[in-house]
């Protein structure tokens, strides 16, 4: 199951975690949402296994009749076919979490479904506010408000209340954005629309697509693919665009020329059959490992990954060393969440039942092992380990992301520095912790390059944050 960030669900790493995944669906001719919804969070699963849910209403119905349901766990397990019969509308959205703010539990769930002086709104959120206190106290100051917990209601209240003063929710929704400062792409269905909001440095990925008459907005093309729809296009960052029975309109008011992508969507987050910003996910982490290859070259008779998000990048370092690529891990498909074990035994015997080593495929070989990230080193040590046990000779590690060093604020659940191994050793130091015969990261210098020239944010790898950081 991906989503704990460096393989977490294998050991007791720590878990870095992409926030949600976000799905929108309008069909104007009356069809229902709730099955679109539910097959298109199930494809965007990898994104947040926390929790999930949905809200929809008919568009021809009372304005205000929201049909929401929500829960903790995954998809499958939140909603039966019973759950979803219930679920009447024809427009509505979906969202699965992780929680970067905010306790874990189903108080905080999403879709927020909020009804106000105007009428109702739903409203799912994926990525993370930087001003988020300043623009609570703002709330609380003119008594909107007496408290929230998480960003996401922030995002919330400030459109509802600026609603009370304009003439449609979009200008609303452009006041509400027009504040505040972070990542997000934001789903929001009111009675009759279905909006999609882009951050303006574009940090989290949303796009548009179609089916029919119908049209979706989601974190990711694949979700699109989910639902039998084609990819439109990707949400510009800065935009608001609201589907309607009217048609489409499009607001780019909050566009700017300085963008930021998030380099993690391509090295980890997104899933591996996703376009994001026209650039293909396979593709760019196949480029990541061509350039390991021709920075750390290494002397070996296999080039393997670590599932799932090593094999593509493993793949790409096989093509451009023409050392031959294999399988060298099998993964359980069948075993539930992580559980974390105390001691080291026990967490050893957890890593053997997600993964086990084709002894075959390794014995009397020198490997190259390419995995996506290291944070504290657990996981990776305990692969190398059994790999060596299996009879594998030498392991040469790559790792097709820089030396994580610095915090993210913008939605990705990452640790102190004080959990950040790179952050207090030296490679060197790394190589021989973990066991690994040698070891190569990623150069910050040619994370360009995965991404046909992107402008990108690269802040938990050189510092250098797309905004002002400001801790309230």
């Amino acid at each position: 199951m991906k989503g704990n960030f460096y393989n977490s669900e294998y050991s007791e790493e720590p878990l870095i975690k992409e926030a949600c995944g976000v799905f929108g669906i309008f069909n104007p001719d009356g069809e229902d949402a709730a099955s679109s919804i539910y097959y298109g969070l199930a494809s965007l699963q990898h994104r947040g296994q926390e929790s999930c849910g949905m809200a929809v209403c008919d568009t021809d119905g009372p304005k205000g009749n929201m049909n929401v349901h929500k829960g903790m766990g995954l998809v499958h397990e939140v909603f039966s076919e019973a759950v979803l019969r219930e679920l009447k509308g024809n427009l509505g959205v979906g969202h699965v979490r992780y929680s970067t703010t905010g306790a874990s539990d189903v108080n905080n769930a999403q879709p927020l479904v909020l009804n106000y002086i105007k009428g109702t709104l739903a409203l799912a959120h994926n990525g993370n506010l930087v001003n988020t206190e300043e623009l609570r106290r703002e709330l609380v100051r003119t008594g909107a408000i007496f408290q929230t917990t998480t960003d996401s209601e922030v995002i919330a209240y400030h459109i509802a209340r600026a609603r009370v003063h304009t003439r449609s929710v979009e200008e609303a929704i452009q006041k509400a954005a027009a504040k505040i400062r972070g990542a997000y792409g934001l789903v929001i269905a009111s009675p009759r629309k279905l909006i999609g909001v882009r951050d303006p440095l574009g940090l989290k990925p949303l796009c548009l697509g179609r089916r029919g008459s119908s049209y979706i907005i989601a974190s990711e093309s694949c979700a699109l693919h989910a639902v039998g729809a084609e990819f439109v296009r990707d949400i510009l960052p800065g935009e608001i665009l609201t589907i309607s029975h009217k048609g489409i309109t499009s607001n780019l008011d909050l566009c700017q020329e300085k963008q930021a992508l998030c380099i993690f969507e391509y090295i980890y987050f997104a899933r591996l059959d996703s376009t994001l910003d026209k650039i293909s996910v396979y593709e760019s982490r196949m480029k990541a490992g061509a350039a390991l290859a021709k920075v750390y070259p290494a002397d070996a008779d296999l080039v393997t990954g670590v599932p799932d998000s090593g094999i593509a990048a493993a793949q790409g370092f096989a093509k451009e060393s023409s050392i031959p690529f294999g399988l060298a891990f099998h993964k359980n498909s069948y075993v539930g969440r992580t559980f974390i074990k105390p001691t080291q035994q026990e967490r050893e015997s957890s890593v053997r039942l997600k993964l086990s080593v084709l002894d075959a495929a390794v014995k009397g070989k020198n490997l190259v092992l390419v995995d996506d990230s290291i944070v504290r080193g657990t996981t990776i040590a305990n692969l190398i380990r059994l790999l060596k046990q299996a009879g594998a000779g030498k392991v040469h590690v790559r790792i097709s992301s820089p030396p994580f060093l610095y915090p993210c604020y913008f939605g990705t659940d990452v640790p102190s520095n004080q959990q950040l191994l790179a952050a207090s050793h030296s490679v060197e130091e790394i190589r021989r912790m973990i066991g690994a015969d040698s070891l190569g990261y990623m150069r910050v210098e040619d994370l360009d390059a995965m991404v046909d020239g992107l402008p990108l944010c690269k802040a938990c790898f050189d510092n250098h944050y797309p905004m002002e950081i400001t801790q309230d």
